[in-house]
């Protein structure tokens, strides 16, 4: 069974990092990779094209960030 993004270590302060964003980043890219995948395989189970799935997807985050900007 492969291990969750989330089991993954974080870098520490001494490592070198110039910010906690450069630290999280690299979890925080794996995890968006393994929710989109788990959103796309639930889809497909449902009978919906994977096709269909990235592009709804991809929909979602277009919404998000429209909001995020009127929002502010």
């Amino acid at each position: 069974m492969p291990l969750s993004a989330a089991s993954q270590t974080i870098a520490s302060p001494r490592e070198h990092i110039l910010t906690v964003q450069e630290a999280l980043e690299p979890l925080f890219l794996a995890l968006e990779q393994e929710v989109e995948v788990k959103m796309i395989a639930a889809a497909v189970r449902a009978g919906w094209s994977a096709k269909d799935a990235v592009a709804a997807i991809d929909e979602l985050r277009r919404h998000e960030l429209v909001a995020d900007v009127t929002s502010h």
